[in-house]
């Protein structure tokens, strides 16, 4: 069994994920998911839905999330880079309003494990970017919400080269935090 590191994060919860490398003159392998090895470090959600995306440098998607079904996701980035953020959207929890980003990329084969009840958005740093996530819930869109990447209560520090990122159509009209707040209570 690959070894598996589960690095806690300011935010309770919100793991970052090493595993072992296999490396040799044909490449190399790794383990990027074992339900055992995952239980064991407290995460016993079932994932339902994998998806794939291809970003090129400087689109930022997000920051996502489900209202009424909340996704937990299992990040990574296979080829490229990316700076990946979670913000906690967990009325209860002590970090509720708070971000942390991390980067994720081919060379560093870093996962980010997002419980159920985060946004969630990245933005592609190198030329171009392929990113698998694993979900813990079905994509609904009538559920889906979003909040502004540029939100100012948030304040999230993205790694922008000095260029606007690129945006959905559907991203350029994010609520902010305090509409998302809002519309909680």
């Amino acid at each position: 069994m690959a070894a598996f590191q589960f690095i806690e994060t300011p935010i309770e919860d919100l793991l970052l994920i090493e595993t072992e490398v296999f490396a040799d003159s044909r490449g190399s392998f790794q383990e990027t998911f074992r339900q055992d090895a995952f239980s064991h470090a407290g995460i016993s959600l079932d994932f339902v839905q994998d998806n794939q995306s291809r970003s090129i440098r400087n689109v930022l998607r997000g920051l996502h999330f489900q209202r009424k079904k909340p996704q937990g996701k299992l990040v990574r980035a296979v080829l490229g880079e990316i700076y990946d953020v979670a913000v906690d959207l967990r009325q209860d929890s002590s970090t509720y309003g708070q971000w942390h980003g991390v980067r994720l990329s081919r060379e560093n084969r870093r996962q980010f494990y997002l419980p159920p009840g985060f946004a969630h958005g990245f933005l592609t740093l190198s030329r171009e970017a392929i990113v698998l996530y694993r979900c813990t819930d079905y994509y609904d869109g009538q559920d889906q919400g979003g909040i502004c990447w540029n939100d100012p209560t948030l304040n999230i520090q993205w790694p922008l080269s000095g260029e606007a990122p690129i945006l959905s159509d559907k991203d350029l009209q994010n609520q902010t935090f305090a509409e998302y707040q809002k519309s909680y209570k």
